[in-house]
């Protein structure tokens, strides 16, 4: 039990995007890989987990705050690539000024939220934000994905 949190990427893809031939063969391919998908289903996207966290609750309050406009509710939100490069910055900032932490990244106490302490593991958390984050956003290919963030406890 705790606090999981989950960044996922999608594309959408269509037919219009790749050619019907090209479509066609890509939805048979995905079909063959799902066993129990049937002939009349079509292939809509990509979908994967780009970041995962655990019990990093600033990085959740951050979310929560920021994102979610204070609701709470492990739902699934939308996440922009603006919002997300706003807090690559502010755990650059955090790490180059450690006394900042509380005021601009703080820890939240929670229901299996983990420490709220300012320690090495609060700072491997935004380390581990910025070394995953920082090249999925400057990756070209990732220009065309959504973002969503989900948590769950």
């Amino acid at each position: 039990m705790g606090l999981d949190m989950y960044l996922t990427a999608r594309k959408p893809v269509y037919s219009y995007m790749m050619g019907e031939e090209k479509y066609a063969e890509l939805s048979t391919e995905v079909r063959k890989l799902v066993p129990l998908a049937k002939e009349s289903w079509q292939f809509r996207g990509f979908t994967f987990n780009a970041m995962y966290w655990r019990k990093a609750n600033q990085i959740h309050k951050w979310f929560v705050d920021n994102v979610q406009k204070g609701v709470d509710d492990c739902g699934s939100y939308y996440v922009s690539k603006e919002e997300l490069e706003m807090l690559v910055t502010l755990c650059e900032r955090v790490l180059a000024h450690p006394e900042l932490a509380p005021k601009f990244l703080p820890s939240q106490s929670g229901f299996f939220f983990g420490s709220t302490d300012y320690d090495e593991y609060y700072f491997q958390d935004l380390k581990d934000t910025v070394a995953g984050l920082k090249p999925l956003l400057s990756d070209e290919m990732f220009k065309e994905f959504d973002f969503e963030y989900q948590s769950s406890w």
